[in-house]
């Protein structure tokens, strides 16, 4: 039997490969939309994909089940758990709970684990050609590494009300039976470090359940209303794309080859496009945009690992968008951005011929941004409340277009986060809206390298 892991950085979402050489199939678990890796290695392995499946309607990233599917002819294997309103919409092979199959040599049973969401599912796998005995699960977003999945997507996301607790209690029910099952069986999660999907997942690849049962926070906590607000509390900021995806995933996503291919586009038509009011994204570097850039755009650097989650909170997916990027770069963002559900992309202008320069954003040091009386914090309110200026105001980058209002016109507004990315894209934003704004260049980690003092206090 094969195991190949893969994982998608921007997303921080892990996929699997389970084949059977001797027969020379294989499955592949939750992939994300660019299906480029897994028909790689499938060919350099010899096999065949004969299955793909997932654990549950991602709501962080498109899923890959029908582009694979359309691809190789793949049978795909779904969810019909969690009633009717979180059936998948498209044709399928229905799962359920306690339905077993076979790739080959390799034995898969369904265990459903609703909780993160009430479709969710666990794959146990066993290599029959080895023993009668499970090896491992596939978790999804059941379970991470020292984490379990956050239970409040389908209120935050998808707006259905009074599901939080109710998913919280579920999942601490899928802890209890994960602690009955045994220490040495292999845990495949669904994501690593970075993802929204839980608010203190590890970042290494793998685990097993009795390290999980040992360290996870999840499984030392016995009684069941502290495990909700332990589970409830401090579960990051929702990105506004993830209703989006819901809906994507669910009905199914357009298929690649459906497509059109964005144009390059004559600068000609660059300010007409502005005048509309529809986004027009620069992604060059921080320092290149903050030096020179077109008024009315949105900097949202593809250096940036978390380039498709930013682009998310601003995108509107009812509207067409358009980029400023290096054409030797333009391919790679069309991919990360399609990661997302972004489609509506009918081309994108270059640097060079996008007459940059006609405005700029301050970028200023923490002692000069000492002197102002406006700074605005765009970090996670986590990060936020373990340190941050003192008499700073705290608005979360995603959440800045909905809140202009509170902000200030008769003042410089000095915008800063961690490092300086995340500040300098809501600096863009404010910029754009008619804001006076400046940049704090390095962010709270330069504040204090400065020797400033930061606060805890809410």
């Amino acid at each position: 039997m094969l195991l190949k892991y893969f994982y998608h950085k921007a997303l921080a979402q892990a996929s699997y490969m389970v084949g059977c050489q001797a027969k020379g199939t294989a499955i592949v678990i939750d992939p994300t939309r660019d299906i480029t890796p897994y028909l790689e290695a499938a060919h350099d392995e010899g096999l065949q994909i004969t299955h793909v499946t997932e654990t549950h309607i991602h709501a962080d990233f498109v899923s890959g089940v029908r582009e694979l599917a359309a691809k190789t002819g793949a049978q795909m294997l779904l969810s019909e758990m969690g009633g009717d309103d979180w059936h998948y919409r498209y044709k399928h092979y229905p799962l359920r709970d306690g339905d077993t199959f076979m790739i080959g040599s390799a034995r898969f049973e369904v265990m459903h684990t609703p909780g993160h969401t009430p479709e969710h599912l666990i794959f146990i796998l066993t290599d029959t050609k080895v023993g009668n005995k499970p090896m491992g699960i596939f978790t999804g977003d059941c379970l991470f590494v020292g984490d379990v999945g956050r239970p409040d997507l389908l209120e935050e996301a998808a707006g259905i009300a009074d599901t939080r607790e109710f998913g919280a209690r579920q999942q601490f029910q899928n802890v209890q039976r994960l602690k009955t099952l045994p220490d040495y069986w292999q845990v495949w999660t669904g994501h690593g470090a970075g993802s929204a999907c839980g608010k203190a997942l590890g970042a290494i690849p793998t685990t097993t359940l009795g390290y999980e049962k040992l360290f996870n926070p999840a499984f030392q906590l016995i009684d069941e209303n502290d495990f909700v607000r332990w589970l409830l509390d401090g579960q990051p900021e929702t990105p506004r794309y993830f209703g989006q995806m819901k809906r994507v995933n669910r009905e199914g996503a357009a298929l690649l080859d459906d497509l059109a291919e964005p144009l390059r586009f004559d600068p000609t038509i660059l300010q007409e496009v502005l005048r509309t009011g529809t986004l027009v994204m620069d992604t060059r570097r921080g320092k290149e945009f903050a030096k020179a850039h077109l008024p009315g755009t949105l900097n949202v650097p593809a250096t940036s690992d978390r380039f498709s989650t930013y682009a998310g909170w601003y995108v509107n997916y009812a509207q067409p968008t358009y980029l400023i990027a290096d054409e030797s770069d333009i391919t790679r963002i069309i991919t990360e951005l399609r990661a997302i559900g972004i489609d509506n992309i009918p081309g994108y202008f270059t640097p060079d011929t996008a007459e940059i320069g006609s405005a700029h954003i301050e970028q200023i040091t923490p002692p000069q941004a000492a002197e102002h009386s406006y700074l605005l914090d765009v970090r996670n309110k986590s990060e936020y409340d373990d340190a941050h200026i003192p008499d700073a105001h705290h608005i979360p980058m995603g959440y800045v277009p909905q809140r202009l209002n509170e902000l200030p016109h008769d003042k410089p507004i000095v915008t800063y986060c961690s490092s300086g990315v995340r500040s300098l894209i809501v600096a863009s934003l404010l910029q754009a809206r008619g804001f006076n704004v400046v940049n704090m260049r390095g962010g709270i980690d330069a504040w204090k390298e400065a020797g400033l003092a930061t606060s805890n206090e809410q």
